[in-house]
């Protein structure tokens, strides 16, 4: 068990420095639905952090993922990866798409491939 919490206290230290210790994306507000889509592949950019690659060879186009299912997909919480996407999204490393208006969420479709897809995770 000791182990285990160190493995913690690593992974908050590196999320920390990841972070420069902020709580908050300095220029845009990202929510949990904002759509996010990586300008460049993953393979071009070798010397960003190994987190940074991950994100953007999720995030590949057309589709995209939503913070909150890139936040899930790499055990991280929602505040230091909205302070990493920002980071990503000053350095025009990805793109960012509004949540959906109130009338494209009530598609039956659109929500059942949304479920669908968080089954998965």
């Amino acid at each position: 068990m000791p182990g285990e919490q160190q493995h913690g206290t690593r992974r908050r230290a590196r999320l920390y420095a990841l972070t420069d210790g902020r709580t908050a994306a300095a220029r845009t507000v990202l929510t949990m639905d904002t759509m996010i889509t990586a300008t460049v592949a993953a393979d071009d950019h070798g010397g960003l952090s190994s987190e940074w690659q991950a994100i953007l060879a999720m995030c590949r186009p057309p589709n995209g993922r939503a913070v909150a299912e890139i936040a899930a997909r790499m055990h991280m919480r929602l505040t230091p990866m909205t302070v990493l996407l920002g980071e990503l999204l000053d350095r025009g490393l990805i793109h960012h798409r509004p949540p959906l208006e109130a009338a494209e969420t009530s598609n039956v479709h659109l929500l059942t491939r949304i479920r669908d897809s968080l089954a998965r995770i």
